[in-house]
This record gives structure tokens, sequence and C-alpha cells, in this order.
């Protein structure tokens, strides 16, 4: 898998003596969670792990080098099931992906440490993730931090139908494909469906409202895309890229000076 990650701040670069010699209270430790499924006939199954991996990379060069701030190896499977059956989609079943956020974050408790950044970056993953950042605070006195997708980046000329419901393999992921991996995006295989309209609302929504219908991909989508490919650039990804990186580093920092109120 390529990697952006930069290798000093590389975990599981590091030996044990090296583990053992970072200050246990302050060191911040950063899951990322992604996927490997299909992204329709242009992008490749392992957009969701690339594009994690291309943020956190971009944004761990902009962490001050005395702060202990690492990057974990990737969680690469999630809950994908709004993708099976489609080829190359797999998917581990709700209670495996939380059964291995549980067990990682117990190693981690177990090593002494005490804070852990979940940055996710597959849709799939998201309420899991919220619920696993509570358990394991309960569990283990984690201080646990949630992160989710391209805090900071402007997207300023994504039209108000993709921001809404380009939920999938659209501009934005092709766009920092187009700039990280240019090599695996298929440029003359776009296609385009959208799951609702934003000048056509109706009463029930796929997702984000008081009142949701639940869906599958193949419900509206034949080629596997839910969303418009076809503005993205590689000059829109790598802006992007750079906004999100700058607003996911500042995130990063403020999670490793973290002090809450009452001292817990």
């Amino acid at each position: 898998m390529k990697t952006w990650i930069p290798d000093a701040r590389n975990f599981a670069y590091l030996t044990w003596k090296q583990v053992d010699a970072l200050p246990r209270a302050s060191t911040l430790l950063i899951l990322p969670t992604a996927a490997i499924e299909q992204h329709g006939y242009h992008l490749p199954l392992a957009t969701d792990t690339l594009i994690n991996n291309l943020l956190l990379g971009k944004a761990l060069e902009l962490v001050p080098d005395e702060l202990p701030i690492y990057a974990l190896p990737p969680i690469c499977y999630g809950k994908s099931n709004e993708h099976i059956g489609y080829p190359g989609t797999l998917s581990v079943s709700a209670s495996t992906f939380m059964a291995v956020i549980r067990d990682i974050g117990a190693s981690i408790a177990a090593g002494g440490f005490q804070k852990l950044a979940l940055f996710n970056s597959h849709g799939g993953n998201t309420s899991l993730v919220d619920v696993m950042a509570r358990d394991l605070r309960a569990e283990f006195g984690l201080r646990t931090f949630s992160l989710f997708g391209s805090p900071g980046a402007s997207f300023d000329t994504v039209s108000a139908q993709e921001r809404t419901y380009g939920f999938h393999a659209g501009e934005i992921e092709t766009a920092y494909l187009l700039y990280g991996a240019p090599e695996l995006v298929h440029t003359d295989s776009y296609t385009s469906n959208y799951i609702a309209r934003v000048d056509k609302p109706e009463a029930l929504k796929p997702e984000g409202s008081s009142a949701n219908f639940a869906w599958l991909t193949r419900d509206i989508a034949p080629s596997g895309v839910m969303g418009d490919p076809t503005p993205a650039t590689a000059e829109k990804g790598e802006q992007w890229v750079n906004e999100a990186a700058a607003g996911i580093a500042e995130l990063l920092i403020a999670m490793y000076n973290f002090v809450p109120k009452h001292g817990a």
C-alpha cells in the first residue's frame, strides 16, 4: 500500500525500546480506519485507505517535530456491506470492526499510553467509530478522540448537489487521487449517479436528517458511483489536501494538548 506517512511518525517503524522511551501520558497515537471496497469503474478499491493515508501523512508533516504524535498501521477493512455485490468489496461486520478497535485499544492501554485518536475516512464506519471512542474511554480510561474526513478543506468550487449527495467516488475523492495517485485513476471510465437531488427535496433522506431510509449502493448506482467525478482535477485535489492537512494537523495538536476541565 502506498504511504505518505513520514517514517519518523510511523509507530510501526519504532523498536520496542524506542516505544518504551515515549512519554505515556502525552503521546498521541492515531488509528486510521478506512475500507477496501468498490469505487466505481475509475477509482481503486483502496480509495478510502489511500485518502486517509494521504491526508494524515501530509498533516503529520506539519506537526512540530518535538511532539510525540504517531500514526498506527491502518485498519484497512471496514463495514462496507452497502457495497456488497460489487466484485472486490471486502467487508467486515460491525461487531468484528468494533472488536478489532477494542483489542487494539486494550493493547495501547496495556502499554500505558493514555491518548488515542480514531481517524476515519469511510462513511460506513462513522457511527461505529463514535461508539468505540466512548467505549474505549469507559473500559480502559483512554482519552479517546474521533476525527473524520477533511476538516478545513474548503471544497469551494464543488456544487451544492455534489457537496450534499456526492457520497462515493465523486468529485472530491477523485480529485484527491488525481493529485496523490494519478496512475490509479481511470479518467476514461467516469460515470455519475445521485441518490437524491437538492433541487427536489423529499420527506425522507438517505442520511443526516430526522427520518432516513436505509440504502444499498446497488439500489441507486449500477456503476457503484454516487456523485459526479467529471469536474475533478489534480489542482483541486492538491488545494483540498493542503487545506485538510492543515486542519487535521491543528486538531491533532489540540488533542495532544487536551486537558479535561476536571482533570479526569
